[in-house]
């Protein structure tokens, strides 16, 4: 009889124990990392899994702890799959509400990698389901309105599908796009290989647009940023079209000719040494890879094939048969 007791208190007390921590951990802050904006949950998935998605995305950290919650709580099989808007303030018991739930009523804005600011800006202007805000603004306004200590715009938001509640601003969803290319270039700065010839997160990013801009096989990125650091390790000039095309503006009418490469610009690398002054497109994160991590390659000159994709060589001999095959009578000539 007394070890009936006695088994009986322990459990009443596992139970009260049970209890509290339930309550102490359901109330306990995610402390989840808002710069993401949005985190998914894969369709199908069990309980045990979504737990280690939520992990991997970084909005919670006791993923086993989140688990016992929901079992205890009998909701463990009520999680839908879908997107969510990330939110830093939330507590464990409110993202498991937020996942029974479900998604709804939210839009979404799509920024293109290799867009320019003036682009994004257009896509913006022309999306309902925002709160335009900054359609009078300057570009200098916007930048100090979201916190950006830059001065000019391009290139510092992170191309990607930004997820939001209908009627958001168009300046919350700009803000959001900046703080996830700092966070982006800030950590592939911190593992960029040794001795690149740019000695800031910034002129990387200028480096990234770039190749960006010159090839849209991703493949190709890592090898053409290797030419343009051998080039400037060099002192040679960059020479590349998209610095020209882009310092010409809207005054470029879709076709480059020779006067357009000796016209000379900030942007033109025909004329000026080093890299332009400031990016000329919004990178993705496969070019800020490639301009942190180039290849090592004794190439020196490309050449587009006709079909997307480049030739190298490493003389100017070399290059100058290649263009000559690519581009002035072989079968890809364009």
């Amino acid at each position: 009889m007394r070890l009936i007791k006695i088994l009986w208190r322990i459990s009443l007390l596992i139970t009260l124990l049970s209890v509290a921590w339930l309550i102490y951990f359901a109330n306990l802050s995610v402390h989840s990392n808002p710069v993401e904006g949005t985190f998914d949950v894969v369709a199908g998935s069990r309980f045990r899994s979504v737990s280690q998605q939520l992990l991997k995305q970084g909005v919670i950290k006791d993923p086993y702890s989140f688990e016992l919650m929901a079992r205890l709580l009998g909701r463990a099989s009520d999680v839908k799959a879908g997107i969510y808007v990330r939110d830093a303030e939330i507590t464990h018991l409110e993202l498991l509400d937020q996942l029974t739930a479900g998604i709804s009523n939210q839009s979404s804005m799509t920024f293109i990698e290799g867009w320019t600011f003036a682009e994004m800006r257009s896509a913006l202007n022309t999306n309902s389901a925002v709160k335009h805000m900054t359609m009078s603004e300057t570009d200098e306004q916007i930048l100090l309105a979201i916190g950006a200590e830059e001065k000019h715009p391009e290139g510092l938001f992170f191309p990607d599908t930004y997820f939001f509640t209908p009627g958001t601003s168009d300046r919350d969803i700009l803000k959001r796009a900046y703080q996830t290319m700092q966070y982006k270039l800030d950590n592939a700065w911190k593992t960029r290989a040794q001795g690149l010839p740019y000695d800031t997160p910034y002129k990387a990013l200028i480096m990234a647009s770039i190749v960006e801009k010159e090839t849209g096989r991703s493949f190709e990125r890592k090898r053409i940023a290797g030419v343009f650091v051998n080039r400037m390790r060099m002192g040679m000039r960059l020479q590349t079209d998209p610095t020209v095309i882009y310092g010409k503006g809207d005054q470029f009418d879709g076709n480059l000719r020779k006067n357009d490469l000796l016209l000379d610009t900030p942007y033109n690398t025909y004329t000026r040494s080093g890299l332009p002054p400031t990016p000329i497109a919004m990178p993705g994160l496969d070019s800020i890879d490639a301009a942190m991590h180039p290849d090592n390659t004794n190439a020196l000159y490309f050449v587009g094939k006709g079909d997307g994709t480049h030739t190298f060589s490493s003389s100017l001999q070399e290059h100058n048969n290649a263009v000559i095959k690519y581009q002035l009578g072989g079968k890809h000539a364009r």
